[in-house]
């Protein structure tokens, strides 16, 4: 639904500086569309360019009048907080731009469609694209992807919101930049949004999950490398996305992503990360299954480093390098290359 060429505003407000704004970051981040603004009325006045790496210059608006002045044409709800609620607060403003003739795309569970369709005022410009609906029913899966004889690379984390998403997508750009034939699987809401493509894969009931991933990867058999978005967690006691991931996609690789620093999830902190080299031998043992699907191996540690100074950074990666031996890197503040040449190695 959401065009290229379509003017979008970006509406985080309260979520700027939270771990529940990744979905705003994402797409300022890698979204081709022209962004008139960010709305988050307690930063208003500044640039986007002061909470996150970004060439773009996308200033912070202080109200949603600002936006229509601008000349927006879709307003992205930015936020992806945990069980994908809308807050209550954001409801009048969702109603101001459907009644001003805006677009909406929405990337949490709670879905617009239903409740908002009738304040559409022009049904053959204007629409609403809840993302986390299922776009099919799939088979159950059946391990097809074992028989491909291409690369598949999943991308697995030692907790929620650690760079999932944002290493396969550099990761993707760098491969591409080589001439390599080379896909991605979005499996979440902000990819979805990103690529126009994918699976809301936490929408999808357990059954159907693996088939889900099953599908997208088959869909993209002709790749020579394929990149799977990771969702959730083995560590997280919320989180049921890592084993359909592995089942459905049969990984012929693995992409471990951490958050530097961290000795525990985010929420609920009690739980700790474990040791990186037991994490990383259980991913590898459940993917395989004991040899009954490709042995996938952790070829690569994608850091996020973004809490830390440039010296304490470095210090970081090649400490978790030198421990795992395995290559290791943040694919946002140093590049992707590394770990693109150990994939295509």
């Amino acid at each position: 639904m959401l065009k290229k060429t379509d003017r979008v505003a970006i509406y985080m407000e309260g979520h700027i500086d939270s771990d529940y704004g990744k979905m705003g970051m994402g797409v300022i981040r890698y979204l081709s569309n022209p962004i008139v603004g960010v709305i988050d009325s307690s930063h208003q006045g500044k640039h986007m360019s002061a909470y996150m790496e970004t060439s773009r210059d996308i200033p912070i608006l202080g109200s949603f009048d600002e936006v229509l002045e601008a000349d927006a044409e879709v307003l992205i709800l930015g936020i992806a907080p945990s069980g994908g609620k809308i807050p209550s607060t954001w409801i009048p403003v969702i109603e101001s731009a459907l009644k001003a003739g805006l677009s909406i795309v929405n990337g949490l569970h709670d879905l617009l469609s239903p409740r908002f369709k009738n304040l559409i005022t022009d049904s053959k410009k204007q629409w609403i694209w809840d993302v986390r609906i299922p776009g099919f029913i799939p088979p159950i899966a059946t391990a097809q992807a074992a028989s491909l004889n291409n690369k598949r690379i999943l991308f697995i984390g030692t907790d929620m919101a650690v760079g999932k998403m944002t290493a396969g997508l550099e990761i993707l750009s760098w491969i591409k930049d080589q001439s390599v034939n080379v896909g991605f699987v979005a499996t979440g809401q902000i990819g979805i949004t990103i690529t126009g493509a994918g699976i809301p894969l936490d929408a999808f009931k357990v059954d159907h999950a693996c088939g889900a991933v099953e599908t997208v990867v088959m869909d993209q058999a002709d790749k020579d490398i394929i990149l799977i978005e990771g969702q959730g967690s083995l560590l997280h006691p919320g989180s049921t996305a890592t084993l359909p991931l592995m089942r459905g996609s049969c990984p012929t690789h693995l992409v471990l992503c951490h958050r530097a620093g961290k000795d525990s999830l985010r929420s609920p902190e009690h739980i700790k990360i474990p040791d990186l080299k037991a994490f990383i031998a259980l991913n590898e043992s459940l993917a395989a299954v004991c040899g009954t699907y490709p042995k996938a191996k952790v070829v690569g540690i994608c850091v996020n480093t973004s809490m830390l100074d440039t010296q304490k950074a470095a210090e970081c990666l090649a400490e978790i390098e030198s421990y795992t031996g395995v290559p290791t890197t943040d694919v946002v503040r140093y590049g992707a290359e590394k770990i693109g040449k150990a994939i295509m190695d």
